[in-house]
């Protein structure tokens, strides 16, 4: 299925997605389901989908779709106060930081995954114990979510840090300390990956 991925010049699988909700590969000219492009993504396999009528590029919404399902099947990745700081975020003022930062994260939280399995896998030739994975896992999944309380705003009424902002202050003036907020839980993040490394 891999060596179908692209073409010779490296484009993307193109997905078309029909009125009644189907979905066609044009690469291999058969309909598939959700399940075979979740299957497609985690084969490292590049695909768009395109709305079949006016040609809209709708693969965002279909990879959420997929993240529906496989939620909906008992796999629960995302910790519902995630979802309700996420969801609290769409219209707000610092929303265009929000992609970055997740993009971001879930790259780094992927590095350290991949390398915490090349370790084990080449120390202990596949045999080993889950224990330290998992703790890694829950460190890394801890951080994340402190990174987001970092991106909630104070309430109005606050004057933390002696700061002085009451009601009626702009959520444009902390975009700057959350920037920096930012920078910060990256190197902690780097630092995480650097201690994985060193210890072992």
């Amino acid at each position: 299925m891999a060596a179908d991925a692209k073409d010779d010049k490296g484009a993307p699988v193109v997905i078309k997605k029909y009125a009644n909700r189907r979905l066609y590969n044009t690469r291999t000219s058969a309909y598939v389901t959700l399940d075979h492009l979740s299957r497609m993504v985690k084969e490292g396999i590049d695909f768009v989908v395109h709305d079949a009528k006016t040609g809209e590029d709708i693969t965002r919404s279909v990879l959420t779709q997929i993240i529906v399902e496989e939620e909906a099947k008992g796999q629960h990745l995302l910790p519902i106060g995630f979802l309700r700081q996420l969801i609290g975020f769409y219209g707000d003022s610092l929303q265009g930081l929000v992609p970055q930062y997740l993009d971001m994260s879930m790259r780094s939280f992927a590095d350290n995954q991949d390398r915490m399995r090349r370790y084990l896998h080449e120390t202990f030739g596949g045999l080993f114990s889950f224990n330290q994975f998992e703790e890694m896992g829950r460190k890394n999944l801890a951080l994340f979510e402190q990174a987001m309380h970092m991106f909630t705003p104070p309430p109005p009424h606050s004057n933390e840090e002696g700061t002085g902002r009451g009601p009626g202050s702009a959520p444009d003036a902390s975009i700057d300390q959350l920037r920096t907020r930012l920078e910060e839980v990256q190197k902690q993040l780097d630092q995480l990956s650097g201690k994985k490394r060193e210890g072992g």
